[in-house]
């Protein structure tokens, strides 16, 4: 039975932990808390001053700047921060929350969990890869396209609010954050080599596919002359994992070839030489279908699985990072704007109606005859969209390029009502409750005001009160909020 040892951490405070290692990284050891509530991981190396200084700031001012403020419980659910040091045997250690347990692989891999992999951490690299999720893990693991969303939405979210402190992760990649497909979680961890700019440099460069080409183009270079990784760098990493959890394939790996030597052909390949697989007007780095794996497929065919399946506002965030800010990283989309166009991109979400489909969910493409990319099902039927548009003083209002579409049993909440709400760590309880719904009513499309006490026909000049139900009809405006950002909804009827 391995030993209990007993610790005073940095802090003051009692730490132990059983002396069995139940994980190796990278750089650290990894220890279990007696009751498996903290682990406690030690560097391996000595670690310098600077080094020490920067874990230092780590649990203390950076980490009460983003969790000792209003709100601040709500990133404990996207960060795995650092809380304490200690130091036993001559080695530093940090201590950190354990991961929650939906991190955990609860069935594994395929065919009785043949590679062992239950109970273990579930790392991104399994689910960002047409190869492994068709040959690998458990189709009860996989999740659908909508949770995936939401995991790039969690990821986004907390890349932003990293960034808003100021720091840089330095190693954003599949292996430092985990996923949860099933219920649509994520988890950024690895959180002690955050790099401040002009204070504490990074400690490493990062994952191979997720360094910013200016990274590797400079690798070779006196360390004086080096790009290295800081917030814009964190950016093309964060455009890379979104990408490869929505299409499941990597945005420059394609068929290009830059050298003969392995070697150099992947560092021009990642680096100065990258290349868009699906950039618009420079085809020569397409993958080659009849070259890769069976399981890669139907994802490998960008002819079939273009990047545009995602919707019009992430194809033009993509557009964005891997054409006008692939080698201009000033030029790359913010944490921010994909959080903001990937919850837009939720509410364009329609459900394919084939029982069957391994997505279930797809982006409606602003067609007469939507159709689910996944499965090839086409939508029958009257299908409502409703624009969304918000008052800018009385009586004006403009379209906020936002739009809903509308599903039988789909919530409408205060951040559709209003534009002065936006669905962040800073909602609410209150908000957080629906003000409406949407079914299928004797083959009539309606929504049932359940919140809104301002909701209006614009059109007959009347109130709905709170209670009732409308039918949406092709053409209909409805104020569902009063005042300043109030929103006003234009009906439009699609008919598949």
């Amino acid at each position: 039975m391995p030993d209990i040892i007993q610790l005073t951490a940095k802090d003051g405070s009692p730490v132990s932990f059983v002396d069995s290692i139940i994980a190796s990284g990278g750089m650290k050891d990894v220890y279990f808390s007696p009751d498996r509530s903290y682990v406690v991981a030690f560097f391996r190396d000595p670690q310098d001053a600077n080094a020490r200084d920067r874990l230092d700031n780590i649990v203390g001012v950076y980490r009460q700047r983003i969790f000792d403020q209003p709100g601040g419980d709500y990133w404990k659910r996207l960060f795995c921060w650092p809380t304490k040091i200690v130091e036993a045997r001559g080695k530093l250690g940090i201590v950190a929350p354990t991961y929650m347990s939906h991190f955990f692989f609860e069935h594994g891999s395929r065919n009785g969990d043949f590679l062992g992999i239950k109970g273990k951490e579930k790392q991104g690299k399994w689910f960002a890869s047409a190869e492994h999720r068709a040959k690998y893990v458990d189709p009860k693991e996989l999740g659908d396209w909508r949770s995936h969303l939401r995991i790039c939405i969690q990821i986004a979210r907390a890349v932003r609010r990293m960034h808003a402190a100021g720091l840089a992760h330095s190693d954003l990649s599949y292996r430092n954050v985990l996923i949860d497909p099933k219920d649509g979680n994520a988890c950024i961890i690895d959180i002690d080599g955050l790099v401040v700019p002009n204070k504490y440099p990074p400690d490493v460069i990062g994952t191979p596919d997720f360094i910013a080409p200016e990274v590797v183009a400079t690798l070779g270079m006196p360390k004086d002359k080096r790009c290295l990784p800081r917030i814009e760098t964190d950016r093309h990493a964060l455009a890379v994992l979104i990408y490869m959890y929505l299409l499941y394939r990597h945005p420059l790996r394609g068929s290009k070839m830059h050298h003969a030597d392995s070697d150099k052909d992947d560092a021009l390949m990642m680096g100065s030489g990258s290349l868009f697989i699906e950039h618009p007007s420079d085809t020569s780095n397409r993958l080659n279908v009849k070259a890769v794996k069976r399981e890669c497929l139907p994802w490998a065919d960008v002819g079939k699985m273009p990047y545009t399946i995602t919707g019009p506002l992430l194809r033009q965030l993509f557009d964005r990072a891997f054409v006008e800010g692939l080698h201009q990283p000033h030029l790359r989309p913010t944490a921010d704007d994909w959080e903001q166009a990937l919850v837009k991109t939720v509410d364009l979400l329609q459900p394919c109606s084939n029982p069957n489909c391994s997505q279930r969910w797809y982006v409606f493409d602003n067609s007469t005859r939507p159709t689910c990319p996944f499965c090839g099902t086409p939508y029958r039927g009257d299908l409502p969209l409703l624009n969304l548009y918000s008052s800018r003083g009385k009586g004006s209002f403009l379209a906020d390029n936002h739009r809903l579409m509308v599903f039988t049993n789909q919530y409408l909440y205060p951040w559709h009502a209003s534009r002065n709400v936006f669905p962040n760590e800073k909602l609410t309880e209150e908000q957080r409750k629906p003000v409406g719904y949407f079914v299928l009513h004797g083959g009539r499309w309606v929504f049932v005001n359940q919140r809104l006490p301002d909701m209006k026909d614009i059109d007959e000049d009347k109130p709905v009160p709170i209670g009732s139900m409308v039918e949406l009809i092709d053409g209909k405006k409805f104020l569902l909020s009063a005042g300043d950002g109030g929103r006003l909804i234009h009906v439009q009827m699609v008919r598949a």
